[in-house]
């Protein structure tokens, strides 16, 4: 059924009362609701309609939740059958048929020589929850309590998964250099500046009065994504892997945003090829509904019972919808078809940078990508990039909206449009998205920011 069928009558005065309500009883944290004014009351697949009767194509898909997008038929149809069946809906950490098929899946598709030694733990309901589990299980497995990540990071808004994340300024959490090519830490970018990064990582570690907490884990994201759609470049990976083996320090992969065929790999790491110690995951394993686990080496298994747990580890509709979503992206190829549609779109985008300076640049990997968009103006000759421009993000992302386009703002300075479509998505709803970014860049941008395909204007 698709939504136009099945739409309520518009009532845009109702939207309006209940977005006044919000705003007078919900918290100065809300940030989706500020920026996307919309009442949300139907979605079917890339499509959600609001209070007011209008139709949105939803490019943020829950910050990449939805692998499948809205209410797809394989997920209702798992749930609606756990539903009929009478079983518990709460069991903490029991065993049930439920939760056993959706870790026979889960593992299935893990890289084998992963699976092969692997344990699970059920976390709390959210992905900085796993994200907790991750570093008190090295912990405790190694006995120290330093932590290393990176720059740009972000893993959670708890306190452990904070202080991982770039935006931290105390704690435990050794800072290291995140290679990227268009704001290269070092100056240099590309495979030059992955290797000054890792030299760094190298002589940080090895250097006895280097002032580090011993490290009992090194968390990475294989792409980060409110950093700014970063990839992780692969020989970089690999060489992680190695400076972490040779040192006994587990290895993190934070998998809670790039996980289940979003960047055209079931999971981001094997891009790379490199084997983590920890895999964290949320988001799409749980099919739309709350789920976190961390899967880990068998070797680093050494809490005691109680160790650690969570209330609401035992959603069963979650692990019901997460099982079905996890096969219906491995029976259906869609992690190879998100690699072969997000390489066309960055294409295009690519093609879009070509007449508007204010594009800086287009990155990402599978259907995870993002728009950097900055100042072009800038006469500073040491700068390396133009400054980022968030208010033109900003206003982009409003333009967006009145086209009936809902994107992601992210990066450092807020700076990068962000594209998180459906793995469902189609190569027709892959020209309209394009085309209302297009038309919302455009009026966002203005001319003073325009130039012609053969080279910038007079």
């Amino acid at each position: 059924m698709d939504v136009a069928e099945s739409a309520l009558p518009a009532q845009p005065a109702a939207q309006e009362v209940i977005l006044r309500r919000q705003s007078l009883r919900e918290s100065a944290a809300r940030t989706y609701a500020r920026s996307l004014p919309i009442v949300p009351v139907r979605a079917r697949g890339l499509t959600i309609e609001g209070a007011d009767g209008r139709r949105y194509l939803d490019c943020l898909s829950g910050a990449g939740t939805l692998a499948l997008g809205h209410n797809h038929p394989v997920v209702l149809e798992a749930i609606r059958k756990v539903l009929d069946s009478g079983a518990p809906l709460h069991v903490l950490d029991l065993a049930t048929p439920v939760k056993d098929a959706f870790t026979t899946e889960l593992f299935a598709t893990l890289p084998r020589q992963f699976a092969e030694n692997a344990r699970i733990q059920f976390c709390g309901p959210a992905g900085t929850d796993a994200v907790e589990a991750a570093i008190k299980l090295v912990r405790t497995a190694t006995g120290r309590a330093g932590l290393l990540a990176f720059t740009g990071a972000y893993h959670g808004m708890t306190a452990g998964a904070l202080d991982a994340s770039g935006g931290a300024t105390e704690g435990r959490v050794t800072r290291l250099p995140f290679p990227q090519n268009y704001r290269c830490p070092f100056g240099t970018g590309g495979e030059r500046g992955a290797e000054l990064a890792a030299r760094w990582t190298e002589t940080l570690l090895d250097d006895p009065k280097g002032g580090i907490p011993a490290p009992a884990g090194l968390i990475i994201e294989p792409v980060q994504g409110e950093g700014g759609v970063i990839p992780a470049p692969d020989a970089w990976m690999r060489r992680m892997r190695e400076i972490t083996a040779t040192r006994s320090i587990p290895l993190i992969a934070d998998e809670v945003q790039t996980g289940v065929g979003r960047t055209g790999a079931f999971w981001a790491v094997e891009h790379s090829g490199i084997v983590p110690d920890v895999m964290v995951m949320s988001k799409a394993i749980g099919g739309s509904l709350p789920l976190a686990v961390i899967v880990y080496h068998s070797d680093l298994d050494t809490w005691q019972p109680g160790a650690h747990a969570g209330t609401f580890r035992g959603n069963q509709l979650a692990m019901a919808a997460g099982a079905a979503t996890l096969a219906y992206v491995r029976e259906h190829r869609l992690a190879e078809r998100a690699a072969t549609l997000g390489a066309r779109m960055l294409g295009r985008l690519q093609g879009l940078a070509a007449t508007h300076t204010c594009i800086g640049d287009v990155r990402g990997r599978g259907l995870m990508i993002g728009v950097e968009l900055v100042d072009p103006d800038t006469d500073d000759p040491c700068a390396t990039a133009p400054p980022p421009a968030p208010a033109l993000a900003a206003a982009v992302q409003r333009e967006c909206l009145r086209r009936g386009l809902i994107v992601e703002i992210g990066g450092r300075h807020a700076g990068v449009v962000r594209l998180l479509p459906p793995l469902t998505l189609t190569d027709e709803q892959a020209a309209a998205v394009l085309d209302r970014f297009a038309d919302a860049l455009a009026a966002a941008d203005g001319s003073p920011h325009r130039r012609n395909a053969t080279g910038p204007s007079n």
